[in-house]
């Protein structure tokens, strides 16, 4: 690991320090148009020179696919630390709480250590699981006995929703909450992270970049594939609404970076501005943000080494939001 600039943040109570810009693998999975394999090696490695010790991947994305890459990137680096985040629960064939029984999650935690080539994983988290999941008692007890057996050093989840969020923190062995977190999305800093860094449970900020609306590279007339869920999802076809640019309406989207596009700090891009300032807030172990190329890897690794940005610049950001994103986020996730 080489990167000079990277920033290092405590995850929760696991004991992981793990690099403030994480890498976030669902892109070098599939669904957000076509990847290639060895290009999504390329990112990994860039992202591992550039300090990135923490990666976030699932059993769902590409059935595997991007599990895999994670087991070939730890071996081609093998030696260096590089912390392993996978996720379960999104391979039911529809979400009900009586899913996450014990043989299904055992099946699933096997299936994950076998693609990742792991003994135990870092940090297992179910994935945006049936609501009344956050009531059930017995299923984290299953998942306290998955870190009993050795199988899962320490777990959390994955969340759609604050509200949800709130209700994961009353169960005492959850050990991160993942989330959407980003500019167009602020209810997570207003509503969440005071409450997880007083209980020491570590905050992953997803979707940081808005599903690439805030790389401002994006433009009404960009198109995207047809297996791109920037394409199929934006009404929620195929899962929650809120994964596809944050739930924000693209055009509505397009508007609120061109009012953030002056604040980008001399010599830094939109997507440095974004991931900067979901650092500002201390609750936040890390951000996830995802990476197809090896440009975009060592793009999104620069922002740890921004300097912070001013309270004007923060303060017009929220007046962005507060303007034009509250009224259609807030009040759903």
């Amino acid at each position: 690991m080489t990167g000079q600039g990277m920033e290092y943040r405590q995850l929760g109570q696991t004991g992981m320090k793990v690099s403030a810009i994480s890498f976030g693998a669902w892109a070098i999975g599939g669904t957000w148009g076509p990847v290639d394999d060895e290009e999504s090696m390329r990112a990994l490695h860039a992202a591992v020179d550039a300090g990135t010790n923490f990666i976030d991947t699932a059993d769902v994305y590409g059935d595997g696919r991007s599990e895999r890459l994670v087991a070939r990137l730890r071996r081609e680096r093998r030696g260096e630390t590089i912390f392993v985040a996978t996720k379960a629960g999104r391979r039911l064939a529809k979400q009900t709480p009586e899913g996450y029984r014990r043989e299904n999650l055992d099946a699933w935690v096997e299936r994950s250590l076998q693609n990742l080539e792991m003994e135990a994983v870092d940090l297992l988290q179910l994935h945006c699981p049936h609501p009344k999941v956050y009531d059930m008692p017995e299923i984290f007890g299953i998942l306290d006995e998955l870190v009993e057996a050795g199988k899962v050093r320490h777990y959390g989840v994955s969340v759609e929703t604050v509200e949800e969020a709130r209700r994961a923190l009353r169960h005492p062995g959850v050990r991160t909450i993942q989330i959407i977190f980003n500019m167009f999305r602020l209810k997570p800093a207003e509503e969440l992270f005071a409450q997880a860094w007083n209980r020491h449970v570590g905050i992953l900020a997803r979707v940081p970049l808005a599903s690439g609306l805030l790389t401002g590279k994006l433009t009404k007339a960009s198109t995207f594939a047809a297996d791109d869920h920037r394409l199929f999802n934006r009404e929620g076809a195929a899962f929650d609404k809120g994964e596809t640019f944050s739930g924000v309406p693209y055009d509505v989207g397009l508007e609120a970076v061109d009012r953030l596009r002056p604040l980008v700090p001399a010599g830094a891009t939109m997507s440095q501005l974004a991931l900067r300032w979901t650092l500002m807030f201390e609750a936040v172990s890390c951000a996830i943000p995802g990476a197809k190329t090896p440009r975009q890897a060592r793009e999104n690794a620069a922002a740890a080494s921004l300097p912070p940005l001013s309270p004007e610049v923060m303060a017009a950001a929220k007046a962005v939001y507060d303007e034009r994103l509250r009224p259609l986020v807030h009040s759903i996730w």
